[in-house]
């Protein structure tokens, strides 16, 4: 099934949608020069266009409707899930998803935005928008996690926390600070990654780690582009918008080049949401790496690593 085009993709998708009726109503043994061309060109198209995304194309791809989410990727990288519920206080936030997996040969604690497919489920999900409890019981499950030394998977997709007055009267930002704070003293790995989208105190609510990643065609910024566009210029439009994701260096490669991540994880020519089989096994390669790379390390050394790592951000170098 062709995926939904982008706005970039008209031409590519007009191509691939002649190649799939060139497969389907003909005979592909008197065809087959023309499908191994067509083929050939479409690669090309797609590896050059995803070469040279801009800022706000890397935001659309991130935002694409059949990008793989946490649930997803719980089906295709886990051996085993077992899902946790609730905060203990108020209830069960189904933006975020908490439980116990098996990940390859470790056993891990795996926590994760879901913005949800259907439209009852994204309407219960609050389209991946955690409430003050989500990130409650994400943390007692970080905390749950490290008195048994399992180290904690974050997957991060989220446009933010959720903004209504109810969440902050339930102390929305307290949470978070304090999931922040316990974070960078939990005395377990943590490996986090960003897979879709990295929105502001909703991201890091859950993005202190000892390997904070972003996949290739995510965006991990303090505020969504258009909430920058309409600060700065009262107004969100298709010239705005832009604007404000080139000026918020939001994108993998930007945000690995001033060291706020760790790595870039590719993703399949056309985005993960093209071939999500392959990008979930890159991914479960990618933290099956990074688990084994820290259980070689103390709790002390994970401790001050991760101090110095998030001390060391944000510094400039003198230009003296």
């Amino acid at each position: 099934m062709v995926p939904r085009p982008l706005p970039f993709e008209q031409d590519i998708h007009e191509l691939e949608q002649q190649l799939s009726k060139l497969e389907q109503g003909a005979d592909p043994a008197t065809v087959q020069d023309a499908i191994r061309r067509m083929r050939r060109e479409l690669a090309i198209m797609k590896r050059e266009r995803y070469a040279n995304l801009s800022a706000w194309e890397t935001v659309l791809v991130a935002r694409h409707e059949d990008r793989p989410q946490t649930m997803d990727y719980v089906g295709m990288i886990t051996d085993e899930f077992v899902e946790m519920h609730g905060d203990r206080a108020i209830g069960d936030d189904r933006a975020m998803r908490t439980g116990f997996a098996r990940l390859a040969d470790y056993k891990v604690m795996l926590i994760g935005h879901q913005k949800g497919r259907t439209t009852a489920e994204r309407t219960q999900c609050f389209f991946g928008c955690a409430h003050p409890e989500g990130y409650r019981k994400a943390l007692a499950k970080m905390q749950l996690a490290a008195k048994f030394g399992i180290p904690v998977i974050c997957l991060i997709d989220t446009p933010g926390a959720f903004p209504g007055i109810g969440a902050e009267e339930r102390g929305q930002s307290q949470l978070i600070a304090t999931s922040i704070l316990e974070m960078t003293r939990l005395k377990t790995p943590i490996v986090c990654v960003v897979i879709g989208e990295g929105g502001s105190g909703g991201a890091l609510g859950i993005g202190v780690g000892d390997r904070v990643s972003m996949l290739q065609y995510a965006y991990y910024s303090v505020i969504s582009p258009e909430g920058c566009a309409g600060i700065l210029w009262k107004v969100a439009t298709e010239s705005t918008k832009p604007t404000a994701a080139n000026a918020l260096r939001l994108t993998a490669g930007e945000l690995l080049r001033l060291g706020v991540i760790d790595h870039v994880i590719p993703e399949p020519v056309g985005g993960a949401h093209r071939e999500p089989r392959d990008m979930g096994n890159t991914l479960k390669t990618y933290l099956v790496r990074q688990l084994r790379e820290l259980s070689f390390m103390s709790r002390d050394e994970i401790l001050a690593a991760r101090y110095a790592k998030f001390r060391q951000l944000g510094k400039i170098a003198s230009a003296g």
